[in-house]
């Protein structure tokens, strides 16, 4: 079916970024279409993500970025009447010795962002999280950092939209675009959407949706396994722990423990079938770290494997797109999107409604880095 309505905005993707884009743009009185595949909200990278949250990195414009939406999700619940399960449990950063230095001067950047961080000793870390010190030059701990409710979220943001007017259509897999002279025409199976202006947040699929286009945008699914012990295998409550020695990392919901760790030799595409072999080797790799861990008894049926939406630097895309100024992506993050979200969408709102992205300084973030060969190599910590 036709949409007889030219919408202002066209969204593809109803993950957490695409639902904060289409919050914000609805909000600015833009009429919005949602365009997304699945039967749901929220049922690709969101929804399988580890749901943690963190403003802890060592560059200035993830700082940032990560800040102010771990401040939004702080004031959801005021502003909107929602809880969407933020929950300032902490994040604790386990540090190399070679590391270090380098992480107390990510601290002093944080701090200049606003961002409430403390620099731990050993023995004050060891009373967070049970670990062995060999080879950990100190910790650093978030106190506002912690764990939101990717669902909950992503289905406030879109009950949101719909109240300013957003239309959100599921089951609506986009198969093909064309543009005739400011208009997008984006057909979905039977249903056809006209708009002035495409947002690409379809998560992992953005590299193959931006090529229905004629256009290329370099992310691809990465898969993550996360695993998790029996209910009630641990007494004491576990707070979102990462060694970046060996980049394992952990935490505790409700009553079990849940751990992960990026697998080297992942093959990127999309799978989401749980790495059973994996999960012996990141048991031995973790073994060292946290001895208890390898004790405690694990429940299969509770374990589930996710995608990440990587680019080939491990940070986003964001803004219009070089070659067409009505395309604007909002994707690859990489494993950041629940965190960085709100402030997407924001952005993404500022786009479209004044043409440039002129409050804060993405240019780390344009599409144009990889097609010009400026891309960074990041310092910040990427899980």
């Amino acid at each position: 079916m036709t949409e007889p309505t030219v919408y202002d905005v066209v969204v593809v993707g109803a993950g957490i970024i695409g639902a904060s884009c289409a919050h914000h743009l609805a909000q600015q009185g833009l009429k919005v279409a949602v365009l997304e595949a699945k039967a749901g909200a929220a049922e690709g990278s969101t929804g399988l993500s580890f749901a943690s949250v963190r403003a802890q990195w060592a560059d200035d414009l993830n700082t940032e970025l990560s800040w102010r939406s771990i401040s939004f999700y702080r004031d959801f619940q005021d502003r909107y009447g929602i809880d969407i399960g933020y929950r300032p449990n902490g994040y604790l950063l386990l540090i190399p010795e070679a590391n270090w230095e380098r992480q107390l001067q990510a601290v002093e950047l944080q701090r200049a962002h606003g961002v409430p961080v403390e620099v731990l000793d050993i023995e004050r870390a060891q009373e967070i999280t049970p670990f062995d010190p060999a080879g950990i030059g100190g910790a650093t701990w978030g106190t506002a950092d912690g764990q939101v409710d990717p669902h909950g979220v992503t289905n406030a943001f879109l009950t949101l939209a719909r109240g300013h007017g957003a239309d959100v259509f599921f089951r609506a897999p986009v198969d093909g675009t064309s543009k005739v002279g400011e208009l997008w025409t984006i057909t979905a199976g039977e249903r056809t959407v006209t708009g002035r202006y495409v947002v690409n947040a379809a998560g992992g699929w953005a590299g193959e949706v931006a090529g229905l286009a004629g256009l290329d945008v370099p992310v691809v699914h990465s898969r993550r396994n996360v695993y998790a012990t029996a209910e009630g295998a641990l007494d004491n409550y576990v707070p979102m722990t990462i060694d970046a020695a060996t980049g394992v990392y952990m935490r505790s919901e409700g009553n079990r423990l849940l751990f992960a760790g990026a697998k080297p030799t992942e093959v990127n595409g999309y799978n989401t079938a749980v790495d059973w072999p994996w999960m012996e080797e990141l048991l031995a790799l973790a073994a060292d770290r946290f001895p208890w861990l390898v004790d405690l008894p694990l429940d299969r049926k509770a374990c589930w494997a996710g995608t990440y939406e990587n680019t080939p630097d491990h940070d986003g895309i964001v803004g219009a797109d070089p070659r067409e100024p009505q395309w604007i992506n909002a994707c690859g993050f990489s494993g950041h999107g629940v965190i960085q979200a709100p402030e997407i969408g924001r952005l993404v709102t500022e786009q479209v409604t004044t043409g440039a992205i002129t409050s804060i300084d993405l240019s780390k973030l344009s599409l144009a880095r990889f097609q010009t060969g400026a891309v960074e190599n990041s310092v910040s910590l990427v899980f």
